[in-house]
This record gives C-alpha cells, structure tokens and sequence, in this order.
C-alpha cells in the first residue's frame, strides 16, 4: 500500500494535513520532499507533487524496493525558501528520512543543503542553478540541466542565426539572477556582446518601461530572459504588446505549457532549451530516450489529465535515480545510497542520459537540451538542435 504524508506551509505554525492511508507498522524507506505545490512557484511543484505520488504508488505495487515500501513525505513550501528550510529540518529531525528528492526552486533549495549535509542524508534538488552542485557538496546531487547549460545553448542557436548582439531582461529571483551571472560569464566564449540589461522583481506586474529601453538600445539583435514562474509570460507579452520584432529567448525555467498558457498568443515564435519530454511524439524511433518520455508522458497523462512539464519530468528522473542506487546498495543505509548515485551511468531518463561521478554530480551534457520554438500554441523542434 501507499503511504504518503502531504503538508502545506502553514505547518510550520502548527497546521497540518494528513493525506493517504495510514502507515503500517512494518519497516519502511522514507523518502522527503519539499516542494512549492502552492504560490508562485506551483506549476513546478504540483506536477513534482503528482509524479512522485504516482510513481511511489507504482514501485510499491510491485513490492517496493529491496522488500520494503516507499513512505513518502510532502511538505509544501509555497515557494518560501524560509518555509523550506523549516520543513528541511523537519524530515530530518522528526520524520527521520532515509534521502530527500525536492527543492522545487533554486531558492528553497539552497536554503536546504547545509541541512542536508549537516545531517548525511542524500539530497536530489529539482532546481535549476549551477550553484547547487558547483563546487561539488558531497551529498547534494540534481536533476535538471543547469542555468550555465541554458545559456550555451542558445547562445550556440543565436551564432547560427549570425546574431551576436543581445540585450538581457532577467527575474530577481534566485534562478533569474544566478542564470543572468552564467549568461554574462560565458558570454564572451560564445562570442555574444551583451549591449544592454534590464531587471525585474518577482511581484512586478508590468515590464513596459525595461523593455522600452531595450527597444531603444541601439544594436540589439536578439533578447534573452533568464527566470521562471510568472514573470517570464508577463515580459512575453509586454514584448508583443510593444511590437518588438527581435528574436525572443526564454529559458529552461518556463518548459511548461503553463507557460504557453499565460503568455497567450505573444508565445508565438519564442524559443527556448527544453529536455526531449516535451516533444516526445516528435523524437525518432531510434532515440533511446524515446521509450522512456513517451512511456512518461502516457503516464502524467493518463493518471492527472494534464499535459507534461520538463518539472514532473524531473522528479521522475530524481525518484528512480535514487531508487536504482537503493536498488544498487541493497540497502537504504545513506552513505552507501549516497555513493551509488554519484556511481550512476548510462541512466535514460526524461532530462537525458545521466552519467554522474565524484566531480559531476549532474551528470548531463549539453546534448541533453533541445532548442523548441513555439509555434501554434505548441512546442516545434528546431532544426539542427
């Protein structure tokens, strides 16, 4: 049977929500997440929420792992870092966890590692940032492609359009400004000038004015928006609302039809890196991730009735990452669990084939992205990408 436990921000003073069935005596591995289920950060969360509960339900279907079932553990952090770090204390100290797989934002996640790594327990991060597992934290690991990884790639897409010159307009949220530091730092490697940036706050409504002056800076070829959440389709549509004609690039932070869904028709023509999830109907027989995303994709589909996010894909990948490794170790003992995820190779999953180690602990190389366009009001690959 399931045991699941689901608790939304207001336990930290004292509400709490108990959720699935009541959890047998015998022996379980518990397994913690904190996720932002609620606020601005939910259309990551709620799909993490979703895929971990029905893969949990699934593996423990089919007798659990080593003999013992999955207990899983949710708290919901409305995309709080403080709330975060609270409920990363919680796992630990009272829940008493076996590994956490979570960390929805790059926010809540940093705020959680030194509780994590103070108490051994291994930590898969669903977040973004190449700070979280650079430099290497021996008991930090994550799934999504990194920030630094977003910016090669479309800066690799904007040479092969023979566009070098760029204005930047990034969220102050700690994925926008930490991508904004990739894109600046690799920039001159990739041979893109940087003409003008602009910024915005997590609670701004209107981007009009930032964008007017990127409008008016002469030279600009191309803009790039580095962040996530709401901000990102806001400054889409401001963007089509002043008639800017430039090449539009958003990040792997908004690789959800959510995204598609606020920004509207303005949506038409952006492009971005994805993971192979979101076109998996579109990918070749012959792609070894096929299988997987298509079988993921039936999956989310089939249980939620919603459509697939790189998100939900990402809490899969971090879920079997970490339960091959348990699978590996014959045991839950969490130094041995820890060593078998950093030993992880040739794992296909939904970001890509993973192939982790002791100075990697993402395990994902640039040819796991794929630059989309939209077009239509759906994702389209483009060519040569």
């Amino acid at each position: 049977m399931r045991a699941v436990q689901h608790f939304t921000a207001t336990a930290v003073v004292g509400l709490c929500a108990v959720l699935g069935a009541a959890l047998p005596a015998s022996a379980q591995i518990k397994i913690g997440a904190v996720l932002s289920v609620t606020g601005p950060a939910s259309f990551l969360g709620d799909p993490e929420k979703k895929t971990l509960e029905i893969y949990v339900d699934e593996i423990n279907a089919k007798g659990g792992v080593n003999g013992q079932k999955l207990q899983l553990i949710v708290y919901d952090d409305a995309g709080n870092p403080n709330n975060a770090r609270t409920f990363a204390t919680r796992l630990v100290e009272e829940d008493k966890i076996d590994a956490m797989v979570g960390g929805s934002t790059t926010g809540a996640t940093l705020a959680m590692i030194p509780v994590f790594e103070d108490a051994k327990i291994p930590f898969i991060s669903l977040a973004g940032a190449i700070q979280i597992i650079e430099p290497v934290r021996k008991w930090v690991f994550k799934t999504p492609h990194t920030d630094k990884m977003a910016c090669e790639k479309i800066f690799a897409d904007l040479k092969q359009r023979n566009l070098t010159t760029i204005a930047m307009i990034s969220g102050m949220d700690a994925f926008g400004k930490s991508m904004r530091d990739q894109c600046v730092a690799v920039a001159p490697k990739a041979g893109i000038k940087i003409a003008t940036e602009e910024s915005y706050g997590p609670r701004d409504s209107d981007m009009t004015p930032q964008l007017t002056k990127i409008r008016n800076t002469a030279g600009v070829q191309a803009v790039v928006n580095p962040g996530f959440g709401q901000g990102p389709a806001i400054v889409t549509r401001n963007y089509s609302q002043l008639g800017i004609k430039l090449p539009f690039y958003q990040s792997h932070g908004v690789c959800s039809k959510e995204f598609i869904k606020l920004a509207g028709p303005a949506a038409e023509g952006v492009r971005l890196p994805c993971a192979a999830l979101l076109i998996a109907d579109k990918l070749p027989a012959s792609d070894p991730q096929k299988p997987v995303v298509v079988n993921y994709t039936h999956t989310y589909q089939q249980k939620t009735g919603q459509a697939v996010s790189t998100f939900g894909g990402h809490a899969y990948d971090g879920l079997m990452i970490l339960v091959q490794a348990m699978q590996r170790a014959k045991s839950a003992d969490k130094a041995k669990v820890r060593d078998e995820i950093e030993k992880t190779k040739g794992y296909i999953g939904t970001g890509g084939i993973v192939n982790m180690s002791p100075t990697d602990h993402l395990g994902l190389n640039l040819s796991a992205f794929h630059m989309l366009e939209i077009k239509g009001g759906d994702w389209t690959l483009v060519p040569g990408t």
